[in-house]
C-alpha cells in the first residue's frame, strides 16, 4: 500500500469512528427542529406574555399583495394587535422581517422585503412601540414559507414577520 492510500484509508475509519455513538458526549445535543432555536421555550400559547402567545394568537406576520409594501386593512389589524401586546410586554423588542416570493431577481426582492419590514417598523412606531426596540432585516426570496411556483405559494412568501426576543439591557 502506498501512503495516499493508508491516509485515505485511516480517514475513513476516523470518520466512521466518530459516527459509531451519537451520545458519546454526554447526551447533550440540539434539536435542530426545535423552534426556539435551542435558547429555551417559547411559553404556553395560554400565557398572554409569552412569544408563543404572541405567534398563534396575537399573529406574528402580515402578508402583501404583490410588488407591494402597502399595509392592507387585515395586516393592520394584525399589527393593533402586536402594538397592544408590545406595549403590556416592555422586556420584548421586535425584528421585522421582510420577505418576498420568488418571481423577481435577488435584488428588486430584497428591497421589496426591506420596504415591507419597514412600513410594518413605521406601523408600530407610530402606534407607540420606541423605535429603539425594533429592528428590521430583508430576505427578500431567499426564505420561503412555501416551495411552488403557483400563487398559493406565492401568496404565503409576500409577508413581513415579527420576530420577538427578549430586549438587550445594553
Amino acid at each position: 500500500m502506498n501512503s495516499l492510500t493508508k491516509i485515505a484509508f485511516l480517514v475513513v475509519a476516523l470518520t466512521a469512528a466518530a459516527c459509531t455513538s451519537p451520545n458519546r458526549f454526554g447526551g447533550n445535543s440540539v434539536d435542530l427542529n426545535d423552534s426556539t432555536g435551542g435558547f429555551g421555550p417559547l411559553g404556553s400559547v395560554d400565557d398572554p406574555s409569552s412569544p408563543a402567545f404572541f405567534n398563534e394568537r396575537v399573529g406574528d406576520r402580515v402578508l402583501f399583495a404583490v410588488d407591494q409594501s402597502t399595509l392592507s386593512a387585515e395586516a393592520m389589524v394584525v399589527l393593533d394587535g402586536q402594538i397592544s401586546w408590545l406595549m403590556e410586554n416592555p422586556d420584548y423588542a421586535a425584528v421585522i422581517e421582510g420577505h418576498a416570493d420568488e418571481q423577481g431577481t435577488r435584488e428588486y426582492n430584497l428591497a421589496l422585503g426591506a420596504r415591507r419590514a419597514n412600513a410594518v417598523r413605521e406601523y408600530l412606531i407610530t402606534g407607540g412601540i420606541a423605535a429603539s426596540r425594533i429592528q428590521t432585516v430583508s430576505y427578500g426570496k431567499e426564505r420561503p414559507i412555501a416551495v411552488c411556483s403557483e400563487e398559493s405559494c406565492y401568496t404565503q412568501n409576500r409577508r413581513a414577520v415579527t420576530v420577538i426576543s427578549i430586549a438587550s439591557l445594553g
